[in-house]
């Protein structure tokens, strides 16, 4: 897991979440509310696909127009089902949430350097095949 990790405000721009993205070398952003809770997740693709690709203004559409359904694992989770909500909901990257607060991101690149190879072939079969 990647701890410390930083929020893009929803009522943020794509503009901020994309410069955050770059300063930060990431490829998304949990977006959080002004109450401070987990609101969902943006991705560099989000951004091109949903909004510039849509023909929608980056310096107007904000990240939080771009949240969409949350998938979240507990921080008590053990590996196994943090694998598998990742694998039911087809996602990469995976919030972390100890006592409703965001303390993390379980990524692709985390589980390549924790898994056996087996397993790790397996996760990304099952993450990327088609619904």
């Amino acid at each position: 897991m990647h701890e410390g990790v930083q929020c893009v405000g929803e009522h943020e721009t794509l503009r901020t979440a994309s410069q955050m993205m770059s300063d930060l070398g990431v490829g998304a952003l949990p977006i959080c509310g002004e109450d401070d809770q987990l609101k969902g997740i943006i991705t560099d693709r989000d951004i091109v696909v949903r909004c510039c690709a849509a023909g929608k203004d980056i310096d107007r559409t904000t990240a939080g127009e771009l949240a969409r359904g949350l998938v979240w694992v507990d921080a008590d989770a053990d590996l196994d089902e943090a694998l598998f909500r990742m694998e039911k909901h087809h996602v990469k990257r995976l919030p972390v949430i100890e006592e409703h607060r965001l303390v993390g991101i379980i990524s692709e690149s985390d589980l390549a350097k924790e898994l056996p190879d087996t397993k790790l072939a397996e996760f990304v079969h099952r993450v990327y095949a088609l619904d």
